[in-house]
């Protein structure tokens, strides 16, 4: 693999990156498969994922396809087994599939509420259930969680995201220290206002020039994990350089 800030892995890491199709994930997977990395890209849009494992194949990376929807934790379970069966055992997991909706509480349904939930929260939660066990009896091993600045800020019109966030947020930090006797990392990152598809297109024109890229996101993730093996970056908070929209 490549030299990073001193670093160098000799082996060849396989990371499972959850939300790939696009955006920050897609990102994310095209950094660690610029290092050596073996990428599993998962989503639900099976396109999207075989367009981004050829982005990343041209480039001379190594990457997968494998569809998910992580509302469903049968088929996180099973995507689980299908990449432990073709690639191997999961050394690195990015959670980073997420969905919003900008409405105010009271205009945020029940139904609303237990879709985000299933997905920000409890899908990211199965994920990490379906990975740590290895990780665990290996004594090695990263769960990278892509959270926001919602997590720890407020923003009217965001009530379920928000809570869905906090409630991740708090959960890894409480995991980073059950698994610092097992060698595993546990790495909470939280972005403020990036140009992707979860803002819609009015936004994204309004705000785009005070919103970051998703790849300077994915390239701070990966400057965080090529950090010398001593040490850990347990919160890394990403935002514009003018600052939170809103």
């Amino acid at each position: 693999m490549k030299r990073r800030q001193g670093k160098t892995r000799m082996d060849r890491p396989v990371v499972w990156v959850v939300g790939a199709s696009r955006g920050i994930g897609r990102e994310i997977a095209k950094q660690f498969a610029s290092v050596g990395a073996e990428v599993c890209l998962s989503g639900r849009s099976a396109r999207e994922l075989e367009s981004a494992v050829k982005e990343i194949t041209l480039a001379g990376g190594r990457a997968h396809a494998f569809p998910c929807n992580i509302s469903f934790p049968r088929s996180i379970l099973a995507t689980v087994v299908r990449i432990q069966n073709r690639v191997g055992a999961i050394d690195v997991l990015v959670n980073n599939a997420g969905v919003t909706v900008f409405k105010s509480f009271l205009d945020t349904s029940l139904s609303e509420f237990h879709d985000l939930f299933a997905v920000n929260l409890a899908g990211q939660i199965t994920c990490i259930k379906a990975v740590l066990p290895s990780m665990v009896r290996r004594k090695k091993g990263w769960v990278i969680s892509i959270h926001s600045t919602a997590a720890v800020a407020t923003f009217t019109g965001s009530s379920a995201y928000s809570a869905a966030k906090a409630g991740m947020h708090a959960l890894t930090k409480v995991l980073r220290e059950e698994m610092r006797p097992y060698k595993i990392k546990v790495v909470n990152v939280l972005p403020g206002a990036t140009e992707t598809a979860m803002w819609s297109p009015e936004d994204r024109k309004r705000f785009g020039k005070r919103m970051m890229s998703p790849r300077s996101v994915a390239e701070a993730v990966l400057a965080a994990y090529l950090m010398p093996d001593d040490c850990i970056v347990e919160e890394l908070v990403v935002r514009p350089q003018e600052g939170d929209i809103g």
